[in-house]
């Protein structure tokens, strides 16, 4: 029998004994090395712990000053990052930046706002009970993205407003050889607001390489009354111009629903291990006055391969006068992720803090 590296751990092979080594990072112990965790004397924590001393929850978290970057994790490879926990105030959710970086490259795999990241875009908490992301009362934030890297990995965020924020995270990983097959993680995230009259909203269009698409989170403004999901959503492999090889058949279809996502005249959330539309915002009558849905979809059983390149389109349509299409005018970012054998084309710039800003 092979011996076991590792990676790819399920119920299915957790009774393989395997050579890695466990390592985790966080506020109290910042490089991950061995035997070397709660030893702080000052932190975050220090005051509350003052008269436990060491060892006590003295640094359990980190501030993360105003137009500030941190370093969440240095890691010196090989290996793969296993599971992030990380949370902070819900205000900062869209004003936070996170960057992954591999084996020392000088541009990001990785670059997405902290909410959208973990399927939450609308800076409101909502359960979600899902494979690769979990989130938990009250806006406790998990991945479980599995990670590789051969030579490093440096994972990186932003504090884009004004306001100081305080972090907590814990970052679980491994220390083990990876795979000669073994591609790389990126996520990418981009908005349409409002999207243009009869364009369609591109989640992706400048993946190059060989990969697999793995999943899509889109945090979903409608700016018309009315069902809005009718649109279809399109997937270019390979070369495809006009017409798509894998074209959907509406927006609910795709995020594994039907028919307007509605029970007895209500929106029904939902929440399973590969798709879900998790969250549902109304209108209050005063301030609220559009409706606002969180979906994600992940291709886990059925990823999207790719040998070239790789664009994802969805439309945004709903209903007008005599049974026609209506194409909508909504606020829509989509969140994408996949994996890819390096290297990858630099992701589009994004934009500034005033374009990802919830109101």
């Amino acid at each position: 029998m092979q011996r076991f590296n590792g990676l790819g751990v399920g119920l299915h092979n957790l009774w393989r004994i395997s050579p890695a080594k466990t390592r985790s990072i966080s506020a109290e112990n910042f490089t991950g090395e061995k035997g070397k965790g709660g030893m702080a004397t000052e932190g975050t924590g220090a005051h509350a712990a003052r008269e436990l001393g060491q060892g006590w929850k003295v640094s359990p978290s980190i501030r993360l000053e105003a137009r500030t970057k941190f370093v969440l994790a240095e890691i010196e490879g090989p290996g793969a990052i296993q599971h992030i926990w990380i949370t902070t105030h819900r205000k900062h959710w869209r004003q936070l930046v996170l960057r992954f970086f591999w084996d020392d490259e000088p541009l990001p795999s990785v670059e997405v706002p902290y909410g959208d990241f973990f399927c939450s875009g609308w800076c409101e908490f909502a359960q979600i009970n899902s494979l690769p992301i979990a989130v938990n009362p009250h806006g406790g934030m998990n991945s479980y993205w599995e990670m590789p890297f051969r030579k490093s990995a440096r994972l990186e965020i932003e504090n884009l407003s004004d306001e100081d924020a305080t972090v907590y995270y814990q970052i679980d990983y491994v220390l083990t050889e990876v795979p000669d097959d073994a591609a790389y993680f990126h996520a990418f995230w981009r908005r349409s607001n409002p999207l243009p009259y009869k364009e369609v909203h591109t989640l992706v269009d400048h993946i190059r390489g060989q990969g697999q698409y793995v999943g899509t989170y889109i945090a979903w403004g409608v700016n018309n009354s009315g069902w809005w999901g009718e649109g279809e959503v399109k997937f270019y492999i390979d070369g495809d111009r006009d017409f798509p090889t894998i074209c959907g058949t509406g927006t609910e279809d795709y995020f594994g629903g039907a028919w307007n996502f509605d029970v007895n005249g209500e929106y029904r959330t939902f929440s399973t291990p590969y798709l879900g539309l998790p969250q549902v915002i109304r209108p209050d009558g005063l301030y609220r006055s559009q409706q606002r849905f969180g979906m994600y979809r992940w291709h886990i059983q059925d990823p999207i391969r790719f040998e070239k390149d790789l664009r994802v389109t969805i439309q945004a349509l709903g209903w007008r006068s005599g049974g026609r299409y209506l194409p909508l005018q909504d606020d829509i970012a989509s969140t994408v992720f996949w994996y890819q054998l390096e290297p990858h084309a630099p992701h589009p710039p994004l934009p500034d803090r005033d374009y990802l800003e919830v109101i």
